[in-house]
């Protein structure tokens, strides 16, 4: 009997190891004997919160809620439903459930449904034994194979995931409809020993819920008219967004209540661990990393974003907002940089506060916009998100400009003002090179000492960048006016632009007449 060791993570307790060429006797002189699957990730989670390993890897933001809960109901050996809004991870949770399995497990070779060499459920695995009793072919089945996910759409049979009667298999086998050699396994019964996971589970209609619960509860299968008796041994895990109580379907109240733990997830509680969460998953080209600079400032910015957005009245928060939006935004943010600075001619650069242009495209797929925002516009909300991120973020960095106006003591900024007071203005746009940049932001008197006095110790870029900040500030405090540009935004006096607004819309009227 020839023998090769596999490699088996610290908490895969099974002390079985793949055998090439094995057969159920040899098997049973290992010692091997049968688990449940529940049993199985019960046992290899027990081995792992005794050793204080890290078993959902990459899941950033639960350690104190939601992954206590999971393990909980793993010790209960209970199928699970994750309850949350879209981009809180559900489905990865379930996928790293797969890392508590045993690396390998043993099989009667040839089983369509993985039986269990001790336990086979299967008329194909209880005849081989049967046949050939202790010379019975083994194979192995790896953990990554013990792993099935449907997402529920309406068009989901019971066919798909439970099985039919095959009539081409019986009249080839010669075989009368009560042979359960018949049949032909849907999803679930191919999942025994498996972990299977159903996402969106409201989506699934009623009729098709209904079939699962002999497999939750008896943990039996039924077939059209058939008496067949199946014990599965899987452990399910469902998905769900709230919103699909109401909008989509729902869960039919038999299944839920045989689910047996529930599970609330939720989106980052801060913007830091927010940060951590899209800087693992943005997905940034090497020559991004080494070419383009960008400061926390920028980063905190993205995602205040989406924090600004989850209490938005303007977006339908019953839907949520992914955390993609601030992947995807970080990307983009990167890209506009990157398209600027190939452009210009310029080999590296920063990411600047005129590049959140750039990013809008990266918000408006990722809202749902109520009626109110509907009216002012996908563009336009996002832009107000925008505004809304940074006035947040202002506070940290510089004075309240709105208080700094009404102290008796000197105001920061009113060098900055007077100067588009006395009618200049600035465009910052993705046009204009490093030095040009550079050039336009040192053209306003006092905003570089401004910078220089409350954060004397910054590099050039970013000192720049907090420059560009200040005014994008001041506009949130409407001290100043912006105006979104092409690639960019234009700075100006607030009054005088008001007055010219007002003055262009008389002289439209009297075009009008």
């Amino acid at each position: 009997m020839h023998l090769q060791t596999l490699y088996l993570k610290p908490y895969a307790l099974n002390p079985i190891k793949k055998m090439q060429n094995t057969t159920l006797g040899q098997l049973k002189t290992t010692g091997y004997t049968s688990r449940s699957v529940k049993e199985e990730l019960r046992e290899n989670l027990i081995k792992v919160l005794r050793d204080k390993k890290a078993e959902f890897e990459g899941i950033i933001g639960y350690d104190e809620t939601v992954i206590p809960e999971l393990q909980t109901a793993i010790l209960s050996r209970h199928n699970i439903l994750l309850l949350g809004l879209r981009g809180q991870a559900k489905t990865r949770i379930a996928r790293l459930m797969v890392n508590l399995l045993d690396e390998y497990v043993p099989y009667v070779a040839g089983s369509e449904i993985f039986d269990d060499p001790l336990n086979p459920i299967s008329w194909y695995a209880k005849n081989e034994i049967a046949t050939k009793g202790d010379d019975t072919e083994i194979a192995w089945l790896h953990r990554s194979e013990r792993y099935t996910e449907k997402l529920a759409t309406p068009d989901v049979t019971v066919a798909d995931l439970i099985g039919d009667v095959d009539p081409i298999k019986a009249a080839t086998l010669k075989l009368t409809y009560n042979d359960e050699r018949v049949i032909h396994f849907g999803l679930i019964p191919r999942a025994h020993r498996s972990i299977f996971v159903i996402n969106e589970l409201p989506d699934l209609q009623a009729r098709i819920q209904v079939a699962l619960f002999n497999m939750l509860q008896e943990k039996d299968i039924q077939i059209r008219g058939f008496k067949l008796r199946l014990p599965l041994d899987i452990q399910f895990v469902f998905t769900a967004n709230p919103e699909d109580y109401t909008n989509r379907g729902s869960i039919v109240t038999p299944l839920k209540d045989r689910i047996e733990s529930q599970i609330l997830t939720h989106y980052p509680k801060t913007v830091e661990i927010s940060r951590k969460i899209t800087f693992q998953e943005a997905k940034l080209t090497a020559d991004q990393r080494t070419s383009i600079e960008a400061d926390g400032l920028v980063k905190d910015l993205i995602e205040q974003i989406a924090f600004e957005a989850r209490k938005s009245e303007y977006i339908d928060q019953k839907s949520g907002v992914s955390a993609r939006l601030t992947i995807s935004a970080y990307e983009n943010l990167i890209s506009t940089a990157e398209r600027r600075m190939l452009i210009s001619g310029d080999k590296n650069t920063f990411v600047r506060l005129s590049d959140f242009a750039g990013v809008i495209p990266a918000i408006t797929g990722k809202i749902e916009l109520v009626y109110e925002g509907e009216l002012e516009g996908p563009a336009h909300v996002a832009t107000t998100l925008i505004g809304k991120a940074v006035k947040t973020l202002f506070a940290r960095y510089f004075p309240d400009p709105e208080k700094a106006k009404k102290t008796k003591t000197a105001n920061p900024y009113t060098e900055v003002t007077e100067w588009f007071t006395d009618g200049n203005n600035i465009d910052v746009t993705d046009a204009l090179t490093n030095v040009q940049y550079k050039k336009a932001l040192m053209l306003v008197p006092g905003l570089y000492d401004l910078v220089k006095k409350f954060h004397p110790k910054l590099s050039e870029n970013q000192t720049l960048l907090l420059m560009e900040f200040v005014l994008h500030g001041l506009a949130e405090y409407s001290q100043l006016s912006k105006n979104f540009l092409n690639g960019g935004f234009g700075f100006s006096d607030m009054f005088g632009s008001l007055f010219n607004a007002e003055f262009d819309e008389e002289e439209d009227e009297d075009d009008f007449r």
